[in-house]
């Protein structure tokens, strides 16, 4: 590979990417002294410190960035492209900018909390010590499977940036955004056809059957409920009848059934995130502790970790959009305003109105509704509800440093 061609991975995606999507926000870097996640007591539990320190503990920073990924020519022309579309507000920018910016929305942290959760149960004492990195307190394939976790999520992301450029929708007289899609399909199969071959590389079939499913859930997540024309979710039509959410099915390898959750703003709220967030959290979770060899008891309870911690995250983001100056578009499927309009059901016309494209959509309104009403302090009951579930699975695994690393994470969602 030529000098220049190695070069251009760090550089294109800590300078170029800059240039197209805003300048980083650097880090802190931690003073001498490694606390092991061990938050002051008196100070509020921050999102960014917890992470930091999580880090060190694995001693294993965001695999997505590493140097393995960085330094790769097919990273490196993504990044060369993406320069090209500076001003076409193409939504592959925003995921580009969620991938190097800090905050509770980066996608860095779910490799993060696999090595964590992985380090936190340890293994059984059958494992060959070739398998095991014991400076990083985890398994070499359990290191692999937190890569394979990090490149599905990004791979989705990349792809839900795909822009609907079908009649109607005339809205590319420069080709910026069929460039853009095109760099957001063939980027996004990269990835995800990447994860496919570390997944194979374990050579554990129960594992490839258990993130296949979690692949599909990603997938059906895009065909759950009504759209707009751009592929945006919308909530579906409030039902007066409530019904309380469940698996809907014993086994997690099983599609879950949707139909009856549309409607009932909790039951539908959880149905979206599980299949978009929390099945792979959960299923990646679950899949560590069985590469480690544990029973099968403990993996379920793996799976319930992540995904709890996964709706705890989102219900945290979904909150965001409301505090106090706020205002722009936010997503029409979160958890305070499909609670408001179960509260407000003939606010429901608003929705209606962006049936062609969410830009209809007058969203002031339905934030000035939101804030009075019900709405936030339902959510703020459901981010409890799950980081509690969440915690409490943690703290079954025995005391240790990456129990006490993820506790503080669980602190950072929970208080947000």
């Amino acid at each position: 590979m030529a000098l220049s061609k190695v070069l251009l991975g760090p550089l294109a995606l800590r300078r170029l990417l800059p240039c197209a999507i805003g300048h980083r926000q650097e880090r802190a870097l931690a003073s001498s002294e490694i606390r092991f996640a061990k938050l002051a007591q008196e100070k509020k539990p921050d999102w960014n410190r917890a992470v930091s320190e999580a880090e060190k503990i694995v001693g294993y920073p965001t695999s997505f960035l590493s140097l393995r990924w960085l330094l790769s020519d097919e990273i490196a022309n993504v990044a060369l492209h993406l320069r090209k579309l500076v001003g076409s507000n193409h939504p592959l920018l925003k995921t580009a900018k969620g991938l190097l910016y800090n905050g509770k929305n980066n996608m860095q942290a779910w490799g993060l909390i696999v090595l964590l959760i992985s380090k936190a149960a340890g293994h059984t004492a059958d494992i060959p010590d070739m398998e095991q990195d014991k400076a990083a307190g985890v398994l070499h394939s359990q290191r692999a499977l937190a890569e394979v976790t990090e490149m599905i999520r990004t791979s989705h992301l990349v792809h839900k940036g795909l822009v609907n450029l079908q009649p109607p929708n005339n809205i590319d007289p420069t080709g910026d955004m069929m460039f853009g899609n095109k760099i957001a399909l063939l980027s996004g199969d990269y990835l995800l056809s990447n994860s496919c071959i570390e997944l194979a590389n374990l050579r554990n079939q129960d594992l490839v059957e258990l993130m296949s499913s979690a692949v599909r859930d990603l997938s059906e997540a895009e065909f759950v409920g009504p759209r707009d024309k751009q592929n945006n979710p919308l909530p579906a039509k409030p039902k007066t009848n409530q019904v309380e959410y469940t698996q809907f099915t014993e086994n997690n390898l099983e599609p879950l059934v949707v139909s009856e959750a549309l409607g009932n703003a909790q039951a539908e709220w959880t149905l979206r995130h599980v299949l978009n967030a929390g099945s792979l959290l959960g299923k990646s979770c679950q899949g560590t502790l069985k590469l480690a060899g544990h029973s099968e008891d403990l993996q379920e309870k793996g799976y319930l970790f992540g995904k709890h911690l996964a709706l705890a995250w989102q219900a945290c983001l979904d909150r965001e959009p409301f505090q106090h100056g706020s205002s722009g578009p936010f997503s029409l499927v979160c958890a305070p305003l499909m609670f408001t309009l179960q509260h407000k059901p003939e606010l429901y016309e608003h929705i209606e109105k962006g049936m062609d494209t969410v830009d209809d959509v007058d969203y002031e309104l339905l934030r000035k509704e939101v804030i009075d009403g019900p709405g936030l302090e339902l959510t703020k009951n459901l981010q409890k509800e799950h980081s509690q579930a969440a915690l409490k699975v943690l703290n079954e695994l025995p005391a240790s440093d990456a129990r006490t690393a993820l506790a503080n994470i669980i602190a950072a969602v929970q208080e947000s």
